[in-house]
């Protein structure tokens, strides 16, 4: 069953994933552990929602999550990844977002075969259903599908290409998505940047009515004319 804010989205229609460079769910995958609050349960009312996308490149580099046989999004085990979802997140507008509202239901095997292309971390996400989805749908796979139709509607830019840019801003990230995404003013892009500079995660911001909006100032990160870095892909 889908909480009545949900349901505009889930009128749109749903094209196959194809944001990673390549993936494979494997045949079996066993249930995590579950997830354990990291702060109060908290049932604001929702005003809008955030899509984090993360880039996989810069979340991998390094070696140990590549070592990790659990780790699906770095180990090459079911395949590469470029952008994935992070997870969407209801937001109330008063930096004080809703979360954890339930622990239950816990996600099935299908639920995570089916989204493991989207998220290759199965414990990612039962964690992203429990502290945010559960907030605003009533089962895991309610969740999940609207964070596939939103994720599925986007057209992502090359960041592998825009790596080799010279002098590249985090300006030249927004306005890359925009051309690609003509309906998303660049006020909607987030950017979460490393110490360093390197892009870690795009956050697109939406309304309560999931049409695009600007997004907060602790949303949005660097400025436009601030350097950007982007750990290459391929």
């Amino acid at each position: 069953m889908i909480r009545p804010a949900l349901l505009i989205a889930l009128l749109l229609p749903t094209p196959a994933l194809a944001q990673a460079y390549q993936c494979r769910a494997p045949a079996q995958i066993e249930l995590s552990r579950p997830p354990q609050p990291d702060g109060p349960r908290r049932t604001s009312p929702v005003t809008g929602y955030t899509l984090a996308i993360s880039w996989s490149p810069e979340f991998c580099r390094g070696g140990k999550a590549a070592r990790d046989p659990d780790n699906y999004q770095c180990n090459g085990r079911i395949g590469r990844f470029g952008f994935v979802v992070h997870g969407l997140w209801p937001e109330s507008g008063q930096g004080k977002y809703p979360q954890w509202c339930s622990l239950t239901p816990r996600p099935t095997e299908a639920d995570f075969r089916a989204n493991l292309c989207m998220t290759p971390v199965p414990w990612l996400l039962e964690h992203e259903w429990a502290k945010h989805g559960s907030c605003m749908a009533t089962t895991p796979a309610a969740y999940f599908k609207v964070a596939g139709i939103l994720w599925n509607s986007l057209r992502l830019p090359d960041a592998d290409r825009l790596s080799r840019q010279p002098g590249l801003t985090a300006g030249d990230l927004r306005r890359a998505f925009v051309a690609r995404n003509p309906d998303f003013p660049l006020e909607s892009v987030g950017i979460r940047a490393s110490n360093g500079g390197w892009l870690r995660e795009i956050q697109i911001c939406y309304g309560k009515d999931f049409m695009p909006r600007r997004c907060e100032a602790r949303q949005f990160g660097p400025k436009n004319d601030v350097p950007l870095k982007i750990w290459r892909g391929l």
